[in-house]
C-alpha cells in the first residue's frame, strides 16, 4: 500500500500558474503509474492527467491539453502537475493516485478511477477570475 501525500495547491489568478506535487511512500519494490484527479462541487471525480511508471507515456483531458504538465521524479517518488494557465473551471479538489503496474504495463496510463490502488487525501485549487 502506497502513501500519497499532495501539496502545492491554493488560490491562484486566471492565466498564472500553480505547480501541484505528490509524495508517495512505501515498499521501494512497487512499480506504480500515476495519475491525477480532481472533483469540483456537486461533480463527481474526474481524470486530469496520468503518466506511465517508466514516464515515457501521458495522457491529458481535453479540457486541460497544453496547459497543464504531468511529470515525475523516479529518484524522489515524486509526481509533479504544473498548471499553466489555469481557468476559474479547473477550481476543484486535485487528488493524485497511483495504480501498481507489473512488468507488462509499465508503458500503461490509465483514466479509470477504478483502476487506481492509492489516493492522496487531495488539495484545493482555487482559481479567480
Amino acid at each position: 500500500q502506497m502513501q500519497l501525500v499532495e501539496s502545492g495547491g491554493g488560490l491562484v489568478q486566471a492565466g498564472g500558474s500553480l505547480r501541484l506535487s505528490c509524495a508517495a511512500s512505501g515498499p521501494t519494490f512497487i512499480r506504480y503509474a500515476m495519475g491525477w484527479f480532481r472533483q469540483a462541487p456537486g461533480k463527481e471525480r474526474e481524470f486530469v492527467s496520468g503518466i506511465s511508471w517508466s514516464g515515457s507515456h501521458t495522457s491529458y483531458h481535453d479540457s486541460v491539453k497544453g496547459r497543464f504538465t504531468i511529470s515525475r521524479d523516479g529518484a524522489k517518488n515524486t509526481g509533479y502537475l504544473q498548471m499553466n494557465s489555469p481557468k476559474p473551471d479547473d477550481t476543484a479538489v486535485y487528488y493524485c493516485a497511483v495504480r501498481v503496474v507489473d512488468d507488462s504495463e509499465y508503458e500503461m496510463v490509465s483514466s479509470l478511477p477504478s483502476e487506481y490502488d492509492s489516493w492522496g487525501q487531495g488539495t484545493q485549487v482555487t482559481v479567480s477570475s
